[in-house]
């Protein structure tokens, strides 16, 4: 769990939990079979630096697994990515499996302005995604509102010395003062880690990118703003095509926007996207080079007994995902999770309340902003765990084969590694037991919007404000 003091340089804070009795360890079972401990991924080196008054850039705004799940990619709201990577020998010791160290830090995106309409672009990373690993060099994606980079992440442990046209510091040598040719030799040094820029797109995006999805050709990936997805190559930073356009002649006419899109993990020519009204689209590019018109609308009809002045914003959904086979699709919106067959458009297969106990409250939500907060969820390697973040720093797993969910703490208080995860429960009305809390006692200012799940593994990362923390399922 990394502390206030973000970029993580700076150290690592441990956390501790009272033992609670074999009850209590059972109810955190109740999500895909497992308890949850706590894990440590550097020496605790900053924990005389535990109230640190927290800087909005060290926010932590995206988090993302490679598809080994050996590194763990996070960028923050000041521009950065921060690469973590797994403990070698952590992998046959079971209680150290969630062990992860600072691999890299690098500056991805710096603040910029548009002098043509005047606005700051942020640096802020809206998302990573990685690429399949080809060689010894890693490659991921990472964009801000405008301009998506594609960078190469390597190691160097041997640096060449023996020039003949240069001297030892690098200067050019006078050929007149060459009189024998020395052979060129690589020499050990320590190991460094290189991140550099390979290609930079930009200038394709008229509104604030929300979403970046690699196709499964590993050649392509789309991007998707506000009212248009883009379609890129990989090799080519100059041109990209628009594959979906859903902006109006008449801006006053604008109905909803794109809130996320994906492709299809398998079929490089299908993709989804959500928008604003709750309703996701899966369009076919071999139908049509524009895909405005979709192949397939997935739409649940609203109760009229429920319908309220909010009903519109809560129903937007802020995220959307691919189980791994490809047949089902997540969506989060902003009380519950639902998942949807691609041979069932009417109606979702499952739907799960994440926190119907602030249904009550929409109106205080509404006037502090956080009823526009957008959660992201995440499916765990064999897609039978659904899990997403939720406020006071709470997330949710929910089992869908059991049907039981369990609600979860990231909390760096009176904790310690490996320590089992306590079940939290909020109380709606009525008397509150000793271990729950009081709806009108959660915190809206600690909320968990991205999380993490590893791709084959029970290894999960939470990220809650400006602290990382990585959970491990218990092993006794």
């Amino acid at each position: 769990m990394w502390s206030s003091a973000w970029p993580p340089q700076r150290g690592l804070v441990r956390s501790a939990r009272k033992p609670f009795s074999a009850k209590q360890q059972h109810r955190a079972t109740v999500a895909g079979g497992q308890a949850w401990s706590y894990c440590t991924c550097a020496p605790d080196i900053l924990a005389t630096q535990l109230h640190m008054e927290l800087v909005v850039p060290d926010i932590i705004s995206t988090v993302e697994f490679n598809n080994t799940g050996e590194l763990l990619a996070t960028g923050d709201k000041g521009g950065r990515v921060v690469i973590f990577q797994r403990e070698q020998e952590s992998k046959n010791q079971p209680h150290r499996r969630g062990e992860y160290n600072v691999y890299s830090t690098f500056q991805s995106h710096e603040p910029e302005f548009d002098y043509l309409k005047s606005l700051e672009i942020e640096e802020k990373i809206n998302k990573i995604r990685w690429l399949p690993q080809q060689n010894a060099a890693y490659f991921l994606l990472s964009t801000n509102d405008k301009t998506v980079k594609l960078w190469k992440v390597s190691e160097r442990d041997k640096r060449p010395e023996g020039y003949n046209l240069k001297d030892e510091e690098g200067r050019i040598r006078d050929p007149c003062t060459i009189t024998s040719l020395r052979v060129p030799v690589l020499r050990p040094m320590d190991l460094m880690v290189e991140a550099t820029p390979r290609r930079v797109f930009s200038n394709a995006h008229t509104y604030h990118i929300n979403s970046i999805s690699v196709n499964s050709d590993y050649e392509t990936y789309m991007s998707a703003d506000d009212l248009r997805i883009n379609l890129w190559n990989l090799e080519i930073t100059n041109r990209s095509f628009n594959i979906v356009d859903i902006k109006p002649t008449n801006m006053e006419e604008l109905t909803e926007v794109i809130t996320a899109a994906e492709f299809h993990p398998h079929h490089c020519n299908t993709f989804v996207y959500s928008s604003s009204k709750g309703t996701i689209r899966l369009c076919d590019m071999r139908s049509s080079a524009l895909c405005d018109n979709h192949s397939k609308l997935f739409e649940e009809p609203e109760d009229p007994s429920n319908r309220s002045f909010f009903s519109e914003i809560i129903s937007s959904i802020s995220d959307v995902k691919f189980n791994h086979s490809g047949r089902y699709i997540m969506t989060r919106d902003y009380l519950t999770v639902k998942v949807w067959d691609l041979n069932m458009e009417n109606r979702p297969i499952e739907t799960y309340q994440v926190h119907d106990y602030l249904r009550s409250k929409l109106c205080s939500l509404y006037e502090n902003d956080c009823i526009f907060d957008k959660f992201e969820c995440v499916w765990n390697g064999s897609d039978s765990v659904i899990m997403t973040g939720s406020y006071n720093n709470f997330f949710r797993m929910f089992d869908r084969n059991t049907k039981r969910d369990v609600t979860l703490e990231a909390s760096r208080e009176n904790s310690k590694p490996r320590a089992i995860l306590k079940p939290r429960k909020v109380c709606v009305g009525g008397k509150r037991r000793k271990d729950e809390i009081s709806v009108d006692s959660l915190d809206f200012s600690k909320k968990i919007l991205h999380t993490a799940w590893h791709p084959s593994e029970n290894i999960i990362a939470v990220a809650a404000t400006n602290n990382l923390y990585i959970f491990q399922d218990k092993v006794n």
